[in-house]
């Protein structure tokens, strides 16, 4: 399957984890998004459950193993050329998730991995559209909390 100029929409997970006041981000290695900072995920394989595909796609970029809690929405992430023909278009189911490790190291297609302050977010090169969902998600999980 080519994910550069693809023949369909790809299907993806993206995981938000929290830990804390803190938020488990990646800095993208590959296109699309590359050097930019993201959830957690990836594209879900032939054959694989959307929920496995994020359990996995976790694990391969930051080493921790995670639970899914609870979907939260589908995202089109669509990314067009100069000549307006569809490069990438992937469409991502987006999951809560509980992490069972705290340990995080950046392997397969992430350049780093963090345990990000909420505070902070403001200060990270990412799509605003990440940045507003993130702040979105922590404000219902931190209010159902207390």
């Amino acid at each position: 399957m080519k994910r550069e100029y693809p023949d369909s929409p790809i299907a993806g997970v993206a995981a938000v984890v929290f830990l804390g006041q803190s938020v488990l981000l990646v800095r993208r290695k590959n296109e699309p998004s590359r050097g930019m900072w993201s959830l957690p995920g990836g594209v879900v394989e032939l054959g694989e459950k959307v929920e496995e595909a994020l359990v996995r796609e976790v694990e391969e970029e930051t080493g921790i193993m995670i639970k899914p809690m609870k979907f939260l929405t589908v995202f089109d992430s669509i990314v067009g050329d100069d000549q307006g023909k569809t490069r990438y278009h992937y469409v991502l189911c987006e999951y809560l998730c509980e992490p069972l490790e705290e340990a995080i190291r950046a392997l397969s297609d992430a350049s780093e991995s963090a345990w990000t302050p909420l505070k902070e977010l403001d200060s990270l090169e990412m799509s605003p559209w990440t940045r507003r969902f993130i702040k979105r998600i922590a404000e219902q999980v931190y209010s159902l909390r207390r």
